[in-house]
């Protein structure tokens, strides 16, 4: 099992961070409208887009949780899996909160979709870079109660 362990949470890692990049530059979704008109915008576009739309606080927001949220929170499961997170450190004492907000990001996105749908103005159809956000959101929830697990006690002799 330990020996599982020490490749498991790299691969894992490194899985998440690539498929948060995907899940940041690949569309998200596609809005068709009046049947003509289509777009298919990624969610740094989505962000952009809101800003220079003049909403800035709802663009922060959005920015702050769906972006900047889960690449600390990758860069903190980084720290602890490569052993800088000390024993009883910060990240040790702050991972396990950032853990329970984990999904919000994507629920997020899901309003956003539900909301193009239920106007009627627009039909809403997720596109593979929600499906590499999603995924990223779910390794990265997982790898903090790897990290953080006990090391296996070898067997007495």
């Amino acid at each position: 099992m330990k020996r599982m362990k020490i490749w498991l949470g790299p691969v894992l890692f490194l899985t998440a961070a690539v498929c948060l990049v995907l899940g940041l530059f690949l569309p998200i979704i596609r809005f068709d409208t009046l049947y003509f008109f289509e777009e298919t915008p990624s969610l740094i576009e989505l962000v952009d887009a809101l800003f220079r739309d003049g909403d800035i606080a709802l663009s922060l927001v959005v920015g702050l949780f769906s972006i900047a949220f889960p690449v600390v929170k990758l860069a903190g499961i980084g720290l602890q899996l490569w052993g800088r997170g000390g024993e009883n450190g910060f990240l040790r004492r702050v991972m396990p909160h950032l853990s329970k907000w984990s999904m919000m990001d994507v629920m997020l996105v899901a309003i956003v979709v539900f909301a193009a749908k239920s106007s009627g103005l627009a039909s809403a159809v997720s596109q593979p870079g929600l499906w590499f956000y999603a995924a990223s959101t779910l390794i990265a929830g997982l790898l903090p109660a790897l990290v953080s697990a006990p090391a296996e006690e070898p067997p007495a002799a």
